[in-house]
Protein backbone atom coordinates (compact mmCIF):
# COMPACT_ATOMS: atom_id res chain seq x y z
CA UNK A 1 0.00 0.00 0.00
CA UNK A 2 1.47 3.37 -1.18
CA UNK A 3 -0.48 5.31 1.13
CA UNK A 4 -1.64 5.51 4.73
CA UNK A 5 -5.47 5.57 2.93
CA UNK A 6 -4.40 2.20 2.00
CA UNK A 7 -6.26 2.51 -1.27
CA UNK A 8 -9.60 4.61 0.18
CA UNK A 9 -8.13 7.52 -1.46
CA UNK A 10 -9.60 6.17 -4.78
CA UNK A 11 -12.82 7.17 -2.95
CA UNK A 12 -12.02 10.71 -3.47
CA UNK A 13 -11.20 10.41 -7.11
CA UNK A 14 -13.19 12.51 -8.96
CA UNK A 15 -13.55 10.54 -11.94
CA UNK A 16 -14.95 7.16 -9.81
CA UNK A 17 -17.06 10.17 -7.55
CA UNK A 18 -18.73 10.49 -10.97
CA UNK A 19 -19.25 7.17 -12.36
CA UNK A 20 -20.52 6.00 -8.75
CA UNK A 21 -23.29 9.01 -8.75
CA UNK A 22 -24.21 7.70 -12.54
CA UNK A 23 -24.59 4.18 -11.14
CA UNK A 24 -26.68 5.88 -8.11
CA UNK A 25 -29.12 7.75 -10.37
CA UNK A 26 -28.92 4.84 -13.09
CA UNK A 27 -30.83 2.65 -10.55
CA UNK A 28 -32.95 5.26 -9.08
CA UNK A 29 -34.24 5.27 -12.59
CA UNK A 30 -34.53 1.33 -12.74
CA UNK A 31 -36.86 1.72 -9.96
CA UNK A 32 -39.15 4.34 -11.19
CA UNK A 33 -39.57 2.68 -14.55
CA UNK A 34 -40.09 -0.85 -12.69
CA UNK A 35 -43.30 1.52 -10.71
CA UNK A 36 -44.29 2.94 -13.92
CA UNK A 37 -44.41 -0.85 -15.71
CA UNK A 38 -45.41 -2.85 -12.53
CA UNK A 39 -48.02 -0.45 -10.32
CA UNK A 40 -51.31 -0.22 -11.27
CA UNK A 41 -51.62 3.20 -9.60
CA UNK A 42 -51.96 6.56 -11.51
CA UNK A 43 -51.03 9.11 -9.13
CA UNK A 44 -47.81 6.93 -8.38
CA UNK A 45 -47.31 6.46 -12.04
CA UNK A 46 -47.57 10.25 -12.39
CA UNK A 47 -45.27 11.06 -9.87
CA UNK A 48 -42.88 8.55 -11.35
CA UNK A 49 -42.82 9.99 -14.64
CA UNK A 50 -41.82 13.51 -13.02
CA UNK A 51 -39.32 12.41 -10.90
CA UNK A 52 -38.17 10.47 -13.92
CA UNK A 53 -36.89 13.65 -15.50
CA UNK A 54 -34.93 14.80 -13.18
CA UNK A 55 -32.96 11.24 -12.24
CA UNK A 56 -32.21 11.01 -16.37
CA UNK A 57 -31.12 14.13 -16.43
CA UNK A 58 -28.43 13.95 -13.23
CA UNK A 59 -27.61 10.98 -14.35
CA UNK A 60 -26.67 11.59 -17.99
CA UNK A 61 -24.30 14.64 -16.18
CA UNK A 62 -22.06 11.71 -14.57
CA UNK A 63 -22.20 9.51 -16.78
CA UNK A 64 -21.43 11.52 -19.66
CA UNK A 65 -18.74 13.08 -17.83
CA UNK A 66 -17.11 9.81 -16.77
CA UNK A 67 -17.25 8.40 -20.36
CA UNK A 68 -15.67 11.39 -22.40
CA UNK A 69 -12.65 11.27 -19.45
CA UNK A 70 -12.71 7.90 -20.34
CA UNK A 71 -12.08 8.18 -23.80
CA UNK A 72 -9.45 10.72 -23.57
CA UNK A 73 -7.82 9.21 -20.88
CA UNK A 74 -4.19 7.40 -21.06
CA UNK A 75 -5.09 3.96 -20.11
CA UNK A 76 -2.92 0.80 -18.78
CA UNK A 77 -1.82 -1.10 -21.58
CA UNK A 78 0.14 -4.46 -21.36
CA UNK A 79 3.22 -5.16 -24.05
CA UNK A 80 1.73 -8.89 -25.64
CA UNK A 81 5.49 -9.95 -26.17
CA UNK A 82 6.88 -8.84 -22.90
CA UNK A 83 4.17 -8.29 -20.52
CA UNK A 84 5.37 -5.01 -19.65
CA UNK A 85 2.44 -2.71 -18.14
CA UNK A 86 2.46 0.71 -19.39
CA UNK A 87 0.65 4.30 -20.30
CA UNK A 88 -0.70 4.88 -23.56
CA UNK A 89 -2.60 7.84 -24.57
CA UNK A 90 -6.14 7.19 -25.44
CA UNK A 91 -6.42 3.29 -24.70
CA UNK A 92 -9.70 2.90 -24.15
CA UNK A 93 -10.66 4.76 -27.28
CA UNK A 94 -8.85 2.81 -29.04
CA UNK A 95 -9.76 -0.41 -27.48
CA UNK A 96 -13.07 0.04 -29.16
CA UNK A 97 -11.93 1.45 -31.97
CA UNK A 98 -9.73 -2.05 -32.39
CA UNK A 99 -12.75 -4.59 -31.09
CA UNK A 100 -15.73 -3.00 -33.18
CA UNK A 101 -18.17 -5.94 -31.83
CA UNK A 102 -17.49 -4.70 -28.17
CA UNK A 103 -18.45 -1.03 -29.65
CA UNK A 104 -21.33 -2.16 -31.00
CA UNK A 105 -22.60 -3.54 -27.74
CA UNK A 106 -21.54 -0.65 -25.90
CA UNK A 107 -23.48 1.70 -28.63
CA UNK A 108 -26.53 -0.74 -28.25
CA UNK A 109 -26.38 -0.88 -24.32
CA UNK A 110 -26.70 2.92 -24.67
CA UNK A 111 -29.48 3.24 -27.33
CA UNK A 112 -31.54 0.86 -24.94
CA UNK A 113 -31.33 2.89 -21.94
CA UNK A 114 -31.76 6.52 -23.91
CA UNK A 115 -34.60 4.39 -25.26
CA UNK A 116 -36.06 2.43 -22.54
CA UNK A 117 -36.08 6.35 -20.44
CA UNK A 118 -36.79 9.14 -23.33
CA UNK A 119 -39.80 6.74 -24.86
CA UNK A 120 -41.27 6.74 -21.26
CA UNK A 121 -41.10 10.28 -20.53
CA UNK A 122 -42.60 11.34 -23.55
CA UNK A 123 -45.59 8.52 -24.03
CA UNK A 124 -47.88 7.10 -21.93
CA UNK A 125 -45.42 4.02 -22.86
CA UNK A 126 -44.94 1.77 -19.72
CA UNK A 127 -42.50 -1.00 -20.97
CA UNK A 128 -39.13 0.99 -20.76
CA UNK A 129 -37.47 -1.48 -17.78
CA UNK A 130 -37.27 -3.73 -20.34
CA UNK A 131 -34.97 -2.19 -23.01
CA UNK A 132 -33.35 0.45 -19.88
CA UNK A 133 -32.57 -3.16 -17.76
CA UNK A 134 -31.41 -4.59 -20.83
CA UNK A 135 -29.33 -1.62 -22.36
CA UNK A 136 -27.84 -1.24 -19.00
CA UNK A 137 -26.32 -5.09 -18.77
CA UNK A 138 -25.05 -4.78 -22.09
CA UNK A 139 -23.47 -1.10 -21.20
CA UNK A 140 -22.10 -2.36 -18.27
CA UNK A 141 -20.50 -5.46 -20.26
CA UNK A 142 -19.34 -3.79 -23.08
CA UNK A 143 -16.73 -1.00 -20.42
CA UNK A 144 -15.63 -4.45 -18.46
CA UNK A 145 -14.56 -5.83 -21.85
CA UNK A 146 -12.93 -2.67 -22.75
CA UNK A 147 -11.28 -2.44 -19.40
CA UNK A 148 -9.64 -6.20 -19.85
CA UNK A 149 -9.42 -7.05 -23.45
CA UNK A 150 -7.11 -5.77 -25.97
CA UNK A 151 -3.69 -6.35 -23.73
CA UNK A 152 -5.33 -3.93 -21.15
CA UNK A 153 -4.78 -4.03 -17.02
CA UNK A 154 -8.31 -4.57 -16.18
CA UNK A 155 -6.90 -3.60 -12.21
CA UNK A 156 -4.17 -1.30 -12.29
CA UNK A 157 -1.65 -0.07 -9.60
CA UNK A 158 -0.69 3.10 -10.23
CA UNK A 159 1.69 2.69 -7.21
CA UNK A 160 3.68 0.07 -9.49
CA UNK A 161 2.42 -0.55 -12.83
CA UNK A 162 4.23 -3.80 -12.90
CA UNK A 163 2.28 -5.15 -10.13
CA UNK A 164 -1.37 -4.56 -12.24
CA UNK A 165 -3.52 -7.55 -12.94
CA UNK A 166 -4.10 -9.08 -16.11
CA UNK A 167 -6.30 -11.53 -17.15
CA UNK A 168 -3.00 -13.56 -18.14
CA UNK A 169 -1.06 -12.50 -15.40
CA UNK A 170 -4.46 -13.15 -12.92
CA UNK A 171 -6.00 -16.46 -14.27
CA UNK A 172 -5.69 -19.48 -12.01
CA UNK A 173 -4.53 -23.19 -12.55
CA UNK A 174 -5.66 -24.58 -15.55
CA UNK A 175 -7.96 -27.09 -13.40
CA UNK A 176 -9.81 -24.08 -11.99
CA UNK A 177 -10.28 -22.76 -15.35
CA UNK A 178 -11.84 -26.30 -16.62
CA UNK A 179 -14.15 -25.85 -13.17
CA UNK A 180 -15.36 -22.44 -14.12
CA UNK A 181 -15.90 -23.11 -17.60
CA UNK A 182 -18.23 -25.96 -16.89
CA UNK A 183 -20.40 -23.53 -14.24
CA UNK A 184 -20.24 -20.95 -17.00
CA UNK A 185 -22.23 -23.48 -18.95
CA UNK A 186 -25.25 -23.10 -16.27
CA UNK A 187 -25.11 -19.27 -16.30
CA UNK A 188 -28.04 -19.79 -19.17
CA UNK A 189 -30.14 -22.09 -17.12
CA UNK A 190 -29.89 -18.93 -14.11
CA UNK A 191 -31.19 -16.40 -16.43
CA UNK A 192 -34.12 -18.40 -17.52
CA UNK A 193 -34.98 -18.76 -14.17
CA UNK A 194 -34.45 -15.20 -13.34
CA UNK A 195 -36.75 -14.15 -16.29
CA UNK A 196 -39.44 -16.95 -15.07
CA UNK A 197 -39.57 -15.77 -11.72
CA UNK A 198 -39.82 -12.23 -12.16
CA UNK A 199 -42.17 -12.90 -15.05
CA UNK A 200 -44.39 -14.91 -12.39
CA UNK A 201 -44.30 -11.96 -9.97
CA UNK A 202 -45.31 -9.38 -12.42
CA UNK A 203 -48.04 -11.06 -14.24
CA UNK A 204 -50.86 -8.90 -12.01
CA UNK A 205 -49.88 -5.37 -11.52
CA UNK A 206 -49.23 -3.84 -7.69
CA UNK A 207 -52.67 -2.13 -6.87
CA UNK A 208 -52.28 0.83 -4.66
CA UNK A 209 -54.68 -0.76 -2.30
CA UNK A 210 -52.79 -3.90 -1.95
CA UNK A 211 -49.90 -1.39 -0.26
CA UNK A 212 -51.64 -0.10 2.08
CA UNK A 213 -52.98 -3.58 3.40
CA UNK A 214 -51.35 -4.55 6.75
CA UNK A 215 -50.66 -7.73 5.49
CA UNK A 216 -47.38 -9.34 6.16
CA UNK A 217 -46.73 -9.51 2.90
CA UNK A 218 -48.00 -6.47 1.40
CA UNK A 219 -45.89 -4.71 -0.67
Amino acid sequence: WATPWHGLEAAFVFWNVCLGLAVFFLARIQALLYFINNIDDAEIVKRSRKHLVIETALFLVFFLVFLVHLLLADGFAVDPETKEVYMQPYKYFMNLVEMPAVSVVLLAGVAGVLYGIVRTILDTWKKGIWFCGTGTVLTVLALLLCAGWNNTAYYPSVADLQSSLTIANSCSSPFTLEVMSYVSILVPFVLGYIFYAWRALDLRKISGEEMQEKDTHAY
